[in-house]
């Protein structure tokens, strides 16, 4: 397996990983699905902030980082987003990802890094927490999908 730079050929692949997320699950609040042209745009707006692992030509999953908020009081504080395809769980491939990412966001002089998990992700939660994030936050009742209000867990890690 290599963690790399996503292309913009991987935005077919990376939409494929990340469609059924937002399809199926709580792990992601949004309902609008991801197209390649967009994601080609953000692979190409973020640069080296957007990994993918890749596996035999395969991609298993991705992980991007972007400013925690806009303006510039907040340029070194960083929120990420990391998605496994179902190949990919259970196999050290998250906490690849998330290695080389939090590598990229030191060297781009960033001063911490956020995670924005449901609260119905307790796998998320706890995968955040073995790589030495800390919950900071619990937002009752911000998200809603699936007819029902759910709650948004920040977590933050000092690079």
């Amino acid at each position: 397996m290599i963690i790399r730079p996503a292309t913009a050929g991987d935005a077919a692949a990376v939409a494929a990983i990340w469609n059924p997320i937002i399809d199926d699950s709580a792990a992601t609040f949004t309902n609008l699905r991801k197209t390649p042209e967009g994601l080609q745009a953000d692979i190409a707006a973020r640069g080296p902030a957007f990994l993918v692992a890749e596996d035999a030509g395969l991609v298993l999953g991705f992980a991007t980082f972007f400013q925690f908020r806009s303006g510039p009081g907040y340029a070194k504080t960083l929120e990420h987003t990391v998605i496994l395809g179902p190949a990919a769980r259970g196999r050290g491939v998250g906490r690849a990802l998330m290695e080389a990412l939090m590598t990229e966001a030191r060297g781009q002089g960033a001063h911490c890094l956020f995670a924005g998990v449901s609260g119905e992700n307790q796998a998320g939660i706890d995968f955040h927490a073995a790589l030495g994030f800390r919950e900071m936050a619990r937002l009752p009742e911000v998200g809603f999908k699936f007819g029902r209000w759910m709650d948004l867990v920040l977590m933050q890690k000092f690079l």
